[in-house]
């Protein structure tokens, strides 16, 4: 099957391992919900999100076998978040006429692409499971995220924060949503899997965080960004 360059919606976003191990459990379903000073978040941000299950015994979890892109397009990364798996490799196209530099100080995922221009741009392969936070040296507000998983069921959900987790092994495992203005929501499952699943995460982070650049020195005229709608 064709792998997608981002996460995207619901089935189609739906990575697995070629030859499960385990026998396959009914779908899981359910629904995220950002909250904000009480309130339901009145955006698409919970598109952002990453839904992904860690069975206990461990899984088959290949590279994918084509690399995600993210572009830079007028001064933002798009997609702003790119979940894959040990392993693989993402592109970071430039289709802006300026230059950009793609960089991450995050642990054993840190890279740093140089400035380039307009064009295919570069990539780098993340061999560690974790959250890669990735920033662009010459603007600021250039944020995205690469979540490196060491499991192949994960998905992302639609803008209205519904998804499906198909084909899930019918073993217990620990079921985990992430966002990235939010802390990490948990549930141990046991097989059969839940019908449905409602989610609440509450908005506490800035969607710009403030940030130094490559070399550990402050951007110029930076602040951080703290709205939370």
């Amino acid at each position: 099957m064709s792998v997608p360059t981002g996460i995207r919606p619901l089935a189609t976003a739906l990575l697995f391992a070629t030859t499960p191990a385990m026998g396959a459990a009914a779908p899981l379903a359910g629904r995220i919900v950002l909250v904000a000073q009480g309130e339901a978040l009145r955006s698409d941000e919970v598109r952002h999100a990453v839904v992904y299950f860690k069975p206990h015994m461990p899984a088959d979890v290949r590279p994918l076998p084509r690399a995600p892109e993210i572009h830079m397009r007028r001064k933002e990364f798009v997609p702003r978040v790119v979940a894959v798996t040990v392993g693989s490799t993402v592109r970071f196209p430039n289709s802006d006429p300026i230059l950009h530099n793609v960089f991450s100080v995050s642990g054993a995922n840190a890279f740093d692409l140089g400035l380039y221009p307009e064009g295919p741009g570069k990539a780098a392969t993340f061999r560690h499971p974790g959250l890669v936070r990735v920033f662009c040296n010459v603007h600021h507000d250039m944020v995205a995220y690469v979540l490196v998983l060491d499991t192949p069921y994960f998905v992302a959900p639609d803008a209205d924060g519904a998804f499906v987790l198909a084909d899930l092994p019918e073993t217990a495992g620990l079921l985990v949503v992430w966002h990235e203005r939010a802390a990490p929501w948990s549930k141990e499952l046991q097989p059969p899997a839940p019908d449905t699943l409602v989610v609440q995460l509450q908005v506490s982070k800035p969607l710009v965080p403030l940030h130094p650049d490559k070399n550990g020195k402050p951007y110029a005229n930076a602040t951080a960004d703290k709205s939370y709608r």
